[in-house]
C-alpha cells in the first residue's frame, strides 16, 4: 500500500486557495488587459471575453496543478501534500 498523505490543517488549506486565486486574478488580469487594452490607470478593467478567459485560466491552473503537478504554487509553499490518481 502507499504512503499514506497527512492531511494539512483546513487554515493552510483555505490560506493556501486563496493565495493562488488572488496571485491568479491579479497577474493573469494584467497579463490578459495588457494583450487586449483594458488596462487602465487604476489597475485593469475586463468584460466580455477576456474575462472569461481569466476565469478560464484559473479553473485550468487549479485542475491542473491539483491532478498533474502535485498541488499548486502555494500548497508548495505551505507544503501541502495533495495524493496523484495513479
Amino acid at each position: 500500500m502507499a504512503d499514506e498523505i497527512k492531511r494539512a490543517a483546513i487554515w493552510k488549506r483555505v490560506t493556501a486557495a486563496i493565495l493562488d486565486f488572488v496571485m491568479l486574478f491579479f497577474i493573469g488580469g494584467f497579463a490578459i488587459a495588457s494583450l487586449t487594452g483594458g488596462l487602465t490607470s487604476n489597475g485593469f478593467k475586463l468584460q466580455g471575453a477576456p474575462s472569461l478567459v481569466l476565469l478560464a485560466i484559473i479553473a485550468v491552473y487549479f485542475f491542473v496543478c491539483r491532478r498533474y503537478a502535485g498541488g499548486t504554487l502555494w500548497d508548495r509553499i505551505f507544503r501541502i501534500q495533495r495524493p496523484q490518481p495513479e
